[in-house]
């Protein structure tokens, strides 16, 4: 086999989808899998919908997901990708080739002749095939209509094509992920490969691409097959080898319908930004329509890569299950070094004033509270009782065990005694032990009950961190007046 060459070729019309970024990945994998090469391609002929935004996120968010380019033109020292933008100077040579050899024709017609030949097959309730009108216009005809002031699109020829190749109307190729497929190409219609304005088309730009780059195979989403068929006929037709397609099945939400905003994320940044872990998104996606050979899910992106076979992607489409990327971020925040993850988690607490805490407090704060995190995020409201001095905001759970006679019991009891504690992790421990053993002993309230009479006021909550270590850092004084303020408002 020749050197495998692969491409993602997003359009920047929005931000990196999480499906783009499958297919990216898949890709990626292939390359690394074959000693490869991995390009990246933005496609921006459609000028109105190209913003640089959405090409600054593509290339952020392909970075941040470790899938780095192997070549492209030299940018400050590092690969720029290709962008079809600029290679506009080329797309006219191989135009000229396929009117010389009658691949291809110059179509006069108008948007609004174009209309009407649609309108009059949904009269007759056939599919709409371009009528060949212009096919064969004498150069006289030509001369008349340019003298009209009409700019002449070029459509491609496709019975010609098709003909020239192959012994029927009907084109196969070889899927790598769905097997053999096929149409009659009498249903495509010659098809418009260069507009008007000179702007090449998609399908008519993306076969030169491809075959300067060398492209091996192509991997990208099934929405994307009968676009194969015309692109098919174009690389033959320039006499381009014609490479091997993959197309992969749709990311579908777990209600089986079409993957939006509506269900959470779906862009690469917006999936970040809420605090999910690159490796893990990796790790994730990898997983949407492949299985790893030795059934074990958290994997590397190197260790994928090497086990990777796409002979074995599922054809069908895949559901994006949020629920286990949670499951799987929060393995992979569990895995993070710990000086890693306090840095990591700063982002996400910039709403309170750190310097409230000194390091070593900071760090224990992080250390009793990132166990539960299924998002980085989610540190945010984690921690939030930790700040505000001598006020805490108190939900409503905590307010309604604030009001039993047993909590305001306790914390009479605690507010008396631990005003002669020392207020160490080590001594608060041993004073709690003691003091929930007395209330058992004296009164039967179990210990639990007497710890969330505590945490209720002190973090206004019933749960949350390691009960010793948050009193140690919210401090004395702090913890202290929460406590007397939980009893006044209580006893009012």
């Amino acid at each position: 086999m020749s050197e495998v060459r692969v491409r993602i070729a997003p359009s920047p019309s929005g931000n990196l989808h999480i499906g783009t970024a499958r297919t990216a990945l898949f890709n990626y994998l292939f390359a690394k899998k074959n000693n490869g090469k991995f390009i990246l391609r933005i496609e921006d002929t459609d000028a109105e919908r190209t913003s640089q935004e959405y090409v600054d996120n593509i290339f952020d968010s392909l970075k941040a997901l470790g899938l780095n380019w192997d070549e492209g033109p030299d940018v400050g020292g590092e690969y720029g990708p290709y962008t079809q933008s600029q290679r506009f100077d080329i797309y006219p040579k191989y135009i000229q080739k396929l009117l010389d050899e009658g691949f291809a024709y110059e179509c006069f017609c108008t948007p609004e002749e174009l209309e009407a030949e649609k309108e009059e097959a949904s009269r007759n309730k056939k599919a709409y095939v371009y009528s060949k009108k212009c096919e064969n216009l004498t150069e006289e005809e030509k001369a008349k209509l340019r003298a009209e002031g009409r700019k002449p699109a070029i459509r491609f020829n496709v019975a010609k094509a098709q003909k020239a190749f192959h012994d029927s109307s009907i084109l196969e190729f070889d899927d790598l992920v769905k097997g053999k497929l096929h149409m009659d190409t009498n249903l495509i219609g010659d098809f418009v490969i260069m507009k008007s304005n000179g702007t090449p088309t998609y399908n008519y730009a993306v076969v030169i691409d491809d075959a300067l780059m060398k492209i091996s195979h192509v991997i990208r989403g099934e929405d994307h097959i009968s676009n194969t068929y015309k692109q098919i006929l174009i690389f033959e037709a320039l006499g381009f080898e014609v490479p091997r397609f993959g197309h992969l099945g749709m990311i579908l939400a777990p209600d089986r319908s079409k993957l939006s905003k509506r269900h959470g994320a779906t862009a690469v940044s917006d999936f970040v930004e809420q605090g999910y872990l690159t490796e893990a998104l990796v790790n994730f996606v990898a997983l949407l329509g492949w299985s790893p050979s030795d059934g074990q899910e958290i994997k590397t992106i190197d260790e994928i890569a090497a086990d990777f076979r796409i002979n074995e992607i599922s054809s069908s489409n895949s559901i994006f299950e949020y629920d286990k990327l949670k499951w799987m971020n929060s393995h992979y925040i569990k895995m993070l070094p710990k000086e890693v993850l306090r840095e990591k988690l700063k982002k996400y607490l910039t709403k309170y004033d750190l310097s409230e805490l000194t390091e070593e407090q900071y760090n224990r704060m992080i250390d009793i509270t990132y166990e539960p995190l299924t998002l980085l995020s989610d540190i945010t409201d984690a921690v939030a009782y930790f700040f505000g001095g001598d006020k805490v905001e108190i939900d409503e759970k905590a307010q309604a065990e604030l009001e039993t006679d047993l909590s305001q019991d306790v914390l009479k009891s605690f507010v008396e005694q631990a005003e002669g504690w020392e207020w160490t992790e080590e001594n608060l421990h041993e004073k709690l032990e003691v003091f929930r053993g007395k209330f058992k002993e004296e009164k039967g309230y179990k210990p639990k009950f007497t710890m969330w009479a505590i945490r209720a006021a002190v973090t206004g909550r019933l749960c949350g961190a390691d009960m010793v270590v948050t009193l140690a850092i919210i401090g004395k004084e702090n913890s202290l007046k929460r406590a007397k303020a939980a009893i006044k408002t209580a006893m009012v």
